[in-house]
């Protein structure tokens, strides 16, 4: 039997809170009852904290002890979609179902009054004395519709100054009022014309807009070469998702991207959407989290963590970018934000469009075998054409000590100069060097809470671990036998690349790209802006700029080090490099001047090196899955990651030991175990990490198997563990 959507007072509620209790508690309705999914203030001992009614109580409680819920909040109800979404995900990554609710619940102040602003709108008083200032204020408010807006936002949209807008008050022909802070966000509409698109570019589009109106579940792999369109395409089905009434998600993997994807959302449909992402203030995610649930926006462009907001009635997700490895979430809940958003999807009857130009394996296999429609853009945009892709065989060039850019690529780069174009040299390693070694002792300096070498930032004058974050002075002298003056920087990261284009091109502007070197997401934004538009001659950047950027002027990519990515043991290191490659490379002659990509390296017959270069995509993945499923690896195989982690090392490899020999539950299913072994960052946050690695096949029920494995042994209380199902790092 369904369960009730309405409690009446005093009816037993169960009542789920983001508390680690285990399950939800019983409760009492409130005065005037509830409905399933509300956000409510509950008493929890001593405290009041905020959960959500998630059905009927179980009643395994003294009932005479059982207390009432304090208050039902002013806030839109989570769906039963979304409540069912949040137990599934729960199931799929075993986590627990608190940890699932905080996930969903991140907003600040959801159980605060909402707060009041100055919104200005059009009276119908008219001005004794019309100046030009005054009309355009009053022509603004006009186009508008009789929307609200603050005063800055007012004088803005109409060039004029404060003051012309208080004078219109004055007279009327203006009207200044309160209004809730938590305020709708304004109307997209859907059914102004989009760009002019090429014969593919609109079969696509058309394809998306056919699935939108099927009204039921499905996910499309829209696969297009970079600078082939593919934004435009989806946000027509955006428009389609907006015009059937229903709302719609687009997923970014990386912040700096919002600037420029919101200003091609706002030219397409006269207005901003919603964003969410960490760069947006307390306010403004209070406020998007309620209209998500209230269907006060219509479209939230943001990262993985917005595919949690409490959507009224979502009618599409699109992942963008969406081989890119910042989906998955690596700290607490574990999960892949691309998979998630399907399994979302698929509750709601939703469409996803997962849009990439080098898809992940994951996602090319669901294609290939029928599982996700597909649809390819296989040229550029309008006048764009692909860059050409060489190799620069480093063996064979005569290159400095201490010089990290070959002679060819030096010449390639003045070329552009001379011609008055960018150049882009990309190298993924932040920092200066990522060693420091003493030349007295050979001492290398590393992390007093970590396993891993401390980076030097000469920039900042620091050195940085890059696992917990720790920094310190850069020192003069050696921390191990007190040499002064014979520390020296081995290896380089982009600020020594930056270094070395300086010297040799003292008249070129540079531009650095790397997270660590911007102080927020806004000032890294205004950056890549100022970039487009012209303010630098060189770009020097980690993996940030393969990430979606339009840079007009760039016609030449340089890869410092092509083979960097190919080194150690991990199963997608061959597919991520490929898709790195891929990805900057096609930076380059966007906007139809042509385009160069050079890759710097000492393996040119490197079977990855061959395909980037050829630019056989299919025939990479045909390979790179005959190979995983030979391995019996993922996505034709199941893996999870067991990492247990504690101050005490002999504990942490003890209680690893233990769960080994009690392995039944696996071996039952037919799964593997691998380990416990030390991790290969042994020891993050001054905390020992021990790993244990299960494999098994596609159809084995593993979360069960996991689940039932890990719960013979109580943890110890200085221990932790985490398991992470499909695991994307071993480290």
């Amino acid at each position: 039997m369904d369960e009730p959507g309405h409690f009446a007072q005093g009816a037993l509620v169960a009542v789920l809170t983001a508390e680690p209790v285990g399950r939800p508690l019983d409760y009492r309705a409130p005065e005037g009852g509830c409905f399933a999914g509300a956000l409510v203030e509950v008493p929890l001992g001593p405290r009041r904290v905020l959960g959500v009614v998630w059905g009927t109580g179980k009643g395994d409680y003294d009932l005479t002890k059982l207390r009432t819920i304090i208050r039902v909040l002013d806030a839109a109800p989570l769906s039963g979609a979304m409540r069912a979404f949040l137990v599934r995900m729960g199931e799929y990554t075993l986590t627990p179902l608190s940890v699932m609710l905080r996930l969903a619940t991140r907003a600040p102040g959801l159980g605060d009054p909402p707060g009041m602003r100055k919104l200005f709108r059009a009276g119908e008083a008219v001005p004794e004395r019309m100046t030009d200032a005054r009309a355009r204020v009053l022509r603004v408010l006009g186009e508008h519709g009789g929307a609200g807006f603050a005063l800055a936002e007012l004088a803005a949209l109409a060039g004029v100054g404060a003051s012309v807008i208080k004078g219109l008050v004055a007279s009327g022909a203006v009207i200044e009022a309160e209004s809730p802070r938590d305020a709708p966000f304004a109307r997209l509409d859907p059914a102004l014309p989009g760009l002019v698109l090429a014969e593919d570019q609109a079969a696509a589009a058309a394809k998306l807009r056919a699935a939108l109106r099927s009204g039921g579940y499905g996910t499309t792999l829209l696969q297009g070469v970079t600078g082939s369109g593919k934004t435009e395409v989806y946000l027509e089905a955006v428009a389609e998702c907006l015009a059937a009434g229903r709302q719609a998600l687009v997923l970014l993997p990386e912040i700096a991207l919002t600037g420029a994807f919101l200003a091609r959302v706002e030219a397409r449909f006269a207005a901003r959407p919603g964003e969410w992402h960490s760069g947006q203030t307390q306010a403004e995610r209070r406020r998007l989290w309620r209209m998500a649930g209230a269907g006060g926006v219509q479209l939230v462009v943001g990262a993985r963590s917005a595919l949690f907001l409490p959507f009224r009635d979502l009618g599409l997700i699109v992942v963008d970018e969406e081989h890119d490895q910042s989906y998955k979430q690596e700290e607490g809940a574990l999960y892949n934000a691309r998979d998630m958003a399907v399994l979302r999807a698929s509750l709601c009857d939703a469409q996803v469009v997962l849009a990439s130009a080098t898809p992940s394996l994951e996602t090319w296999v669901n294609a290939e075998a029928g599982k996700y429609a597909r649809i390819a853009l296989a040229s550029r945009f309008g006048v764009a054409e692909l860059p050409e892709m060489r190799a620069i065989d480093l063996r064979a060039e005569a290159q400095e000590a201490g010089r990290w850019i070959s002679p060819t690529l030096v010449g390639e780069v003045q070329a552009r100069l001379d011609a008055g174009e960018q150049a882009m040299l990309f190298l993924n390693r932040r920092g200066y060097a990522p060693v420091t070694v003493c030349r007295a002792c050979g001492h290398q300096i590393g992390c007093k809470h970590c396993d891993a070498r401390l980076v030097e930032h000469r920039f900042l004058k620091r050195l940085m671990c890059h696992q917990c974050g720790e920094t310190e002075p850069l020192p003069e002298a050696c921390p191990a036998c007190g040499a002064v003056g014979r520390l020296s920087a081995v290896g380089p990261g982009v600020e020594r690349l930056a270094e070395e284009v300086a010297e040799r091109f003292p008249a070129a502007r540079l531009a650095v790209l790397s997270s660590d070197l911007f102080g927020s997401a806004r000032a890294l934004k205004a950056a890549i802006e100022g970039i487009a538009a012209g303010s630098a001659d060189i770009i020097i950047g980690t993996q940030i700029v393969a990430k979606g950027h339009n840079f007009p002027l760039l016609t030449l990519v340089g890869v410092i080090d092509a083979d960097l990515g190919l080194q150690g043991s991990d199963l997608r290191a061959a597919e991520r490099t490929f898709q790195l490659m891929r990805q900057v490379a096609g930076r380059a002659g966007r906007a139809g001047r042509p385009g160069v990509a050079l890759l710097q390296t000492h393996q040119p017959d490197h079977p990855v090196i061959r395909a980037i270069l050829a630019g056989d995509e299919e025939e990479f993945w045909r390979a790179e899955a005959e190979g995983r499923r030979a391995a019996g690896v993922p996505p034709f195989g199941r893996m999870a990651g067991i990492i247990l982690s504690g101050p005490d090392l002999a504990q942490v490899f003890d209680f690893g030991t233990e769960l080994a020999r009690r392995a039944a539950p696996l071996k039952r299913i037919g799964a593997e175990l691998y380990g416990p072994a030390a991790a290969p960052i042994a020891r993050v946050r001054g905390r020992h990490r021990v790993r244990l690695l299960v494999k098994a096949d596609r159809a084995a029920p593993l979360q069960a198997a996991l689940a039932e494995w890990l719960g013979q042994l109580k943890l110890p209380g200085q221990l932790r563990l985490s398991v992470d199902i499909d695991p994307q790092s071993f480290l």
